[in-house]
């Protein structure tokens, strides 16, 4: 018989999980590099992620907007909200990703009194205070918590690591700080978000994170040794 995870009713069970990336934290921690060349990676695990389908303009595009307190970003790239906060990045004409805190629930994202302020007090919460301000009108509001990590890539050579194996121009010119576009790693799909002028949030989907992790510090270590003229 199959062992069983029993558990009594008062623990909570967030302090059983475990990261896609939980077993690499050390290994980012000590591959960090510092200085003129440096570049850190580091896991941001379990944000609150909701998927959003909704058709910009509309009364169900304004009620997510209500129950948000904010705007819908407006096009391609467009992130609105804050990287420390709660932001909501466009993935498609009629798809936006909404990303908050660790533990964030819907008391933290939407106002007390709307149907976000009245949901629980988890992911799950917060997608189905969207899914109820949806109401009646076409749309989708999904937990996507589960679906994608977070991994944070910072330091003066951030860009030039990515630069080794991701196909857009991330020069300043055309993307910067508040920018975000789904977009591949290698072979990895990733939602690429930079949050600062020097620092970028990687989001691939957990099954993947493990290889993405490893990428990124292999391709890191060459910025430990001084730059060959």
């Amino acid at each position: 018989m199959a062992d069983q995870l029993v558990t009594d009713d008062a623990t909570d069970t967030r302090t059983l999980r475990r990261s896609p990336l939980a077993h690499l934290a050390q290994q980012m921690h000590e591959q960090s590099v510092t200085g003129e060349r440096g570049v850190a990676l580091r896991e941001i695990p379990f944000l609150t992620m909701v998927g959003l389908r909704v058709v910009p303009g509309t009364a169900a595009a304004s009620a997510v907007e209500t129950a948000a307190g904010m705007p819908l970003p407006d096009g391609h790239g467009q992130v609105t909200g804050s990287p420390d906060g709660t932001a909501l990045l466009w993935l498609g004409p009629d798809e936006f990703l909404l990303v908050g805190p660790e533990g964030s629930g819907p008391a933290e994202i939407g106002a007390e009194g709307t149907d976000l302020g009245d949901a629980g007090s988890d992911d799950a919460g917060t997608a189905a205070g969207l899914a109820r301000a949806l109401g009646t009108e076409p749309g989708q509001a999904v937990d996507l918590s589960a679906n994608r990590t977070t991994l944070e890539l910072s330091g003066p050579s951030a860009r030039a690591v990515l630069e080794k194996a991701c196909p857009i121009d991330l020069h300043p010119r055309v993307f910067g700080p508040g920018t975000a576009v789904a977009t591949t790693l290698g072979p990895v799909q990733v939602l690429l978000w930079q949050t600062a002028e020097q620092a970028y949030r990687l989001l691939p989907r957990a099954s993947f994170a493990d290889y993405t992790a490893r990428w990124l510090l292999d391709a890191m270590t060459e910025y430990a040794a001084p730059e060959v003229p």
